[in-house]
C-alpha cells in the first residue's frame, strides 16, 4: 500500500514529469549528452589528458594529427588534445561562475523590482534597459579594458552583462504572481515579504529560470572565448579555446588543425548548453505540466 502511495506521489511530481520528457526529447537528450562529456572531460582532465597543457617540445611544432598527437601539435609543440581537455575546465567554470553571480543578482534586483513596484521598479528596470542598450560584448570588452586582461577580470564582465536578462525574466514572472490569490492568503496569515518571496513568488519562477540559466551558459561561453580571442581574456599560457583560437591566426594555412579543433570545442560545447536549454524549455511548458 505505501509503495503505491509512493509510485503515485512521484508520478504527479511535475519536476520527475519534466524530467520524463526531456528523455524523451531527441534534442534535449543530445544536449544532456554533450553537456555530460564536456563536464566528464573538465573532472578528468588530469587522468585522461595525454601530455600536461603546458608541456613544450619546439621540435615537434605543427606536426599534423598522428597517433602520438592525436589532434596534432601547436606553435610552441604542445599537444593540442590535452590543452583542448584542460580547456574544457577552464569554459566550465567560467560559465558556471559568471552565471551562478548573473542569476544571484539578476535574480535579487528583478524580484526587488517587481515585488515593490514603485520608485525601485522605475530605478532598476531603467539601469537594465541602459545595460541592454549596449550590445553585450561592447560592454564586455569595455569592462575588461577597465579592469585589465585577465581571466578573473573576463568572468565579471560577463556576470555583468547577462544580470539584465534574468533581472527583466524574474520582474516579468513576480509581476504575474504577486496578486495571486495564495500570495494574498500568505499576507493574510501575517507571512512577511521576504518570506513571500522565498517561498510563494521565487518558486513559481524556477522553470524559466532554469532554462535562462543554461542557454546563458552557452553565452557565457562564447563571450569568453571572444574575449579571450580578442587578448582581454585568458593569458598565455592558459589552455582557454578562444585564446587557442587567437595563436592559430598567423598558422592558419600552414596548420589549419591548430584552429580547427579549439573552434570545433567551442560549437560543442555551446551547442550543447542550447540544445539542452531548448529541451528543458519544452519539458518544463507549464502547459504540459498536469498540476
Amino acid at each position: 500500500m505505501k509503495d503505491n502511495r509512493k509510485n503515485k506521489k512521484d508520478i504527479s511530481n511535475p519536476w520527475l514529469e519534466a524530467w520524463d520528457r526531456l528523455k524523451k526529447n531527441k534534442l534535449g537528450r543530445m544536449g544532456l549528452i554533450l553537456v555530460g562529456i564536456l563536464i566528464t572531460t573538465a573532472i578528468l582532465a588530469p587522468i585522461i589528458a595525454p601530455y600536461s597543457f603546458k608541456e613544450q617540445n619546439i621540435l615537434k611544432r605543427y606536426q599534423p594529427p598522428s597517433r602520438q598527437h592525436l589532434l596534432g601539435t601547436d606553435e610552441l609543440g604542445r599537444d593540442i588534445l590535452s590543452r583542448i581537455i584542460y580547456g574544457a575546465r577552464i569554459s566550465l567554470q567560467i560559465g558556471l561562475i559568471s552565471i551562478s553571480i548573473s542569476l544571484l543578482v539578476g535574480v535579487t534586483l528583478g524580484l526587488i523590482a517587481g515585488y515593490y513596484g514603485g520608485i525601485w521598479d522605475m530605478v532598476i528596470m531603467r539601469f537594465m534597459d541602459i545595460m541592454l542598450a549596449f550590445p553585450a560584448i561592447l560592454l564586455a570588452i569595455a569592462i575588461v579594458a577597465i579592469l585589465g586582461p585577465q581571466l578573473q577580470n573576463a568572468m565579471i564582465a560577463i556576470s555583468i552583462v547577462n544580470v539584465p536578462r534574468f533581472a527583466r525574466l524574474i520582474r516579468s514572472s513576480t509581476l504575474s504572481v504577486k496578486n495571486s490569490d495564495y500570495i494574498n492568503a500568505a499576507r493574510g496569515i501575517g507571512s512577511n515579504d521576504l518570506r513571500i518571496i522565498l517561498y510563494h513568488v521565487l518558486p513559481n519562477s524556477m522553470a524559466p529560470l532554469v532554462v535562462q540559466t543554461t542557454l546563458s551558459i552557452a553565452t557565457a561561453i562564447l563571450e569568453a572565448a571572444a574575449l579571450s580571442f580578442l587578448g582581454l581574456g585568458a593569458q598565455p599560457p592558459t589552455p582557454e579555446w578562444g585564446a587557442m583560437l587567437s595563436d592559430a591566426r598567423s598558422s592558419l594555412q600552414m596548420a589549419p588543425w591548430v584552429a580547427a579543433f579549439p573552434g570545433l570545442a567551442i560549437m560543442f560545447g555551446v551547442l550543447g548548453f542550447n540544445l539542452l536549454g531548448d529541451g528543458l524549455r519544452d519539458a518544463l511548458d507549464p502547459k504540459m505540466i498536469n498540476i
